[in-house]
Parts: structure tokens; C-alpha cells; sequence
């Protein structure tokens, strides 16, 4: 077994050697992940400038790009061989609802999906890092089962979102549904010291769909969020009057 491990909060981040700790003894562990906190970067690949790959002092390399650089480079470089499961987090906050589109924690793992790797991408509910040790150990038995009982034919993509409380090992597991939020708040004008006016994206919105089965509901009761994901973006159920719109051109 082999085991490839990026994130986007950066190769420093706790939640990435808590991830990396949990996972001994399950298999060769490779780390590539992030120079610096990469969050919010979704899918992005960087393809109009060089990446360098640097190796830490605890053998974790770190890339200076994205989450989906890291793994992306994992796959295709020949710098390791190529691996039976990827893994992304723990990341310092959830990754729920519309969140995963911008998520470069769930993008890593979506890279290694798109190369036919099954992957898994941790998150821990709150900020903060909070019963860190807790989410690390349910992240192991995550593995383990799916190691034990893989869940269907590979790949597939896995996003789970963990209580940042002690309790959290005892929590039980629940498949999900992503819920949404609304749009995000106004962005938020400032000026630099030059006196020029520049912006800050603003927070995300809060949850609009948070009923019954979604990533919201289940981890506000306590469970541990686990959602398939799926990268096909076609709208299925609208094909046949998309069609019809087209055949009256």
C-alpha cells in the first residue's frame, strides 16, 4: 500500500502531520503538499510558470503552487511511484456545501480521482485545530475501512468533514448529500498605505440548504459528514429540455 498526502493549508500545517502520524503503518507514505496556505484555490494549475519541489527536513516535499500542483506532480513526475489511495487535510475548518467547489483541500483529492486514484479528503468542522488528535484518529478508521471494505469499484471521491470535538471518535459515520449556501457577503473595500482602494473577498454565506441528509445538518448533530463526490457537472435531468430549446433554433 501506498499512500500520497497533500492538503492546502501548507506542508507546515498541523493537520497535515497529525494526517501523516495517523496513517503509520498503514503503508509507504509519500507528503507533497503546498510551500504556504493555499486555501481557496480550487482546481487551479499553475501552467504559466515554473514549480519547484523542495524536500523538508522531515521528508515531506513541499511544491510552490496549488494543491492541485502538489498532486498533480506527485502523479506525473517519476518522482514517486504511482500511488493506491490519496488523502488531503486535515484542513483548519470545513469544506461543506458550496464550499467544495472553491476547496483546494478537496481539489488534491479530486486530482488524484481524475487519475483514477481513489482519494479522501479530510476537514475538521471548526478552525483552530481543536481536538486535532480526535479528527486524526477518526481519519485512520475512515481509511482503514475503506481499505478493508472498499466502498465500489475505484476510484472514488470522498469528502469528510469531522467535529472539532473530544467526542468525535465516538460519533457515528453518515453519508451525506452537499448542502448550499447563500452567496457570499459583499466583498470589503479598504485602501493600502498608498491610499489606493483595494478589496477583500468576503466570507462565505450562510447555509440556505441545510435540511435532513446534508453535509450541515449532520455534523451541527454531532456525526461525522461523509459525501461522494462526483466531478461529472452535467445537468442530466435537464438534458431532454435543453435539447428540445436547442432543436427550435
Amino acid at each position: 500500500m501506498r499512500i500520497l498526502i497533500a492538503n492546502d493549508d501548507g506542508y507546515l500545517a498541523p493537520g497535515l502531520a497529525a494526517l501523516v502520524q495517523a496513517c503509520e503503518g498503514l503503508g509507504t507514505v509519500d507528503v507533497f503538499a503546498p510551500e504556504r496556505n493555499a486555501s481557496g484555490t480550487s482546481n487551479a494549475l499553475t501552467l504559466h510558470q515554473p514549480l519547484t519541489v523542495h524536500t523538508a527536513t522531515n521528508g515531506f516535499r513541499f511544491v510552490t503552487g496549488t494543491p492541485s500542483d502538489s498532486v498533480h506532480l506527485a502523479l506525473t513526475s517519476g518522482l514517486i511511484p504511482k500511488p493506491d489511495l490519496v488523502l488531503s487535510g486535515i484542513n483548519n475548518g470545513a469544506n461543506m456545501g458550496d464550499d467544495t467547489l472553491y476547496s483546494g483541500t478537496v481539489a488534491a483529492a479530486t486530482e488524484g480521482y481524475l487519475f483514477g486514484v481513489p482519494a479522501i479528503a479530510f476537514s475538521q468542522v471548526d478552525k483552530g485545530w481543536a481536538h486535532l488528535d480526535a479528527a486524526a484518529r477518526v481519519a485512520r478508521r475512515i481509511v482503514e475501512h475503506v481499505l478493508a471494505q472498499p466502498p465500489g469499484p475505484a476510484p472514488w471521491l470522498l469528502n469528510v468533514n469531522i467535529p472539532s470535538v473530544a467526542e468525535c471518535e465516538q460519533a457515528p459515520w453518515v453519508v451525506t448529500r452537499l448542502g448550499r449556501r447563500h452567496s457570499s457577503r459583499p466583498a470589503i473595500a479598504t485602501t493600502n498605505p498608498r491610499g489606493e482602494p483595494i478589496y477583500w473577498i468576503g466570507p462565505a454565506g450562510e447555509a440556505r440548504d441545510e435540511g435532513a441528509g446534508t453535509d450541515f445538518e449532520v455534523t451541527r448533530s454531532g456525526a461525522v459528514s461523509i459525501t461522494p463526490l462526483q466531478v461529472d457537472m452535467t445537468d442530466h435531468a435537464g438534458l431532454p429540455r435543453w435539447r428540445d430549446w436547442a432543436g427550435r433554433a
